[in-house]
């Protein structure tokens, strides 16, 4: 093997290898880059609501031009509730109640203010809401409220607010560093309450408070107010079923379409991934053309040498040994400083999609370091396979 390699280093050309590793290494980095990213953003799109099934949707009645002028409102009746709840995809509804009262509220985060707001709260029925009983469960007289805050609230916080201030980003674990002090006034009463926050949801564009708070609030503060359900909460047995969008669409409904809009984003998201893929195997095969071209410029300038090794005894196995070596080292070689630079880019993108959702859990490379192994096997072995294939013609012509 010593002589073999002495042989093979007075041919080698250090630029065209060079060209291979770079080439390699780029094909290769936009396919692991590409794969990593796709795993670690295709959670924010399917992972469901912490608060609600997915079973569930929000129902309510479109609004537009022609509504307004037609003097319909907004709200459901009794016999439209009824209706809705006697369809054969519906297993049980719930209505959206609103607070009668005025109410302000101040949030902030380690005493810092960050908002200071007239607000408005709402409830839906506690069967509908996947919280622990004793975590959702307000007692008449005390000051202290569970509530659950949209989403929203806290990416505008985390993307905005704290990089500009150096505060702390908040995530589910560390609700409570929220400080939510809510102001009551109705029935000619004023008084202050503490917002418990026990989570976020991606579902609620809204402030929700347990049902017990709101039916005793709204009788202590506002006693002889009260307003039909704008919008309801339905569990569907099947929300795919197809029966469900015609009798939306024939009674003017409208259902929140967060689910079906996930679902064309993570369509959008596959095909990027998988044309960028694309191109980093095209990149990766080429790029494999040219060191196998390298090789066997390599061989074929020593060609007579090696067949007069294999004459003295060497075997084919032996001769080939150290030019599958130079394109093991070399497919390793490109796959470590790939994982590293995808390793760097991640913690830079994940930054940003950190404070944008940060219920998103933090993941590893371990996707690109897999899919990494993988291609460098499938590689390593093909490229060794031809290099042995050359090595048996020069050994089958030396026999001739």
């Amino acid at each position: 093997m010593t002589l073999v390699w002495k042989l093979l280093r007075q041919h080698i050309s250090v630029p065209q290898f060079a060209g291979f590793a770079l080439a390699n290494l780029f094909g290769v980095l936009i396919v692991l880059l590409g794969f990593q990213f796709y795993c670690d953003v295709l959670p924010v799109f399917t992972s469901q609501d912490s608060f609600m099934k997915s079973n569930y949707v929000i129902v309510s009645k479109k609004v537009g031009a022609a509504s307004t002028l037609s003097g319909r409102t907004n709200t459901f009746t009794g016999a439209e509730i009824d209706d809705l709840s006697n369809q054969k995809f519906v297993n049980k509804i719930g209505r959206f109640t609103s607070t009668e009262y005025k109410v302000d509220a101040k949030m902030g985060i380690n005493g810092q203010p960050i908002l200071s707001s007239e607000l408005f709260f709402e409830s839906v029925p506690d069967a509908f809401v996947d919280v622990p009983l004793k975590d959702w469960k307000y007692d008449e007289g005390s000051r202290e409220v569970p509530i659950i805050l949209p989403r929203t609230y806290i990416n505008m916080y985390n993307f905005g607010f704290a990089q500009s201030h150096s505060l702390p980003k908040i995530s589910e674990g560390l609700v409570g560093m929220i400080d939510f002090r809510i102001y009551i006034h109705g029935n000619g009463r004023h008084d202050e309450y503490i917002g418990r926050v026990i989570g976020f949801s991606n579902r609620l564009n809204t402030i929700l408070v347990p049902q017990s708070f709101m039916d005793w609030s709204n009788s202590a503060y506002a006693a002889e107010r009260t307003s039909e359900p704008t919008r309801l909460i339905v569990e569907m047995v099947n929300p795919a079923d197809e029966n469900i969008a015609e009798y939306l669409d024939d009674k003017g409904l409208e259902v929140d379409d967060d689910k079906l809009q996930n679902e064309k984003t993570i369509y959008f998201l596959r095909m990027m991934v998988t044309v960028v893929m694309g191109v980093g195997i095209v990149i990766s095969i080429l790029s494999f053309y040219i060191l196998m071209l390298s090789i066997y410029l390599l061989v074929q300038k020593n060609t007579s040498k090696l067949e007069n090794l294999l004459l003295i005894g060497y075997s084919p196995f032996k001769v080939a040994l150290p030019y599958e070596l130079l394109t093991l080292c070399l497919n390793a070689l490109v796959l470590v400083v790939a994982i590293v630079v995808v390793s760097f880019a991640r913690g830079s993108y994940m930054d940003i999609i950190e404070a944008l959702f940060p219920q998103i859990e933090n993941g590893s490379v371990l996707p690109s370091v897999l899919l990494g192994l993988v291609l460098f096997v499938v590689v390593s072995v093909v490229n060794m396979a031809a290099i042995y294939r050359k090595m048996m013609r020069i050994w089958w012509r030396k026999d001739v």
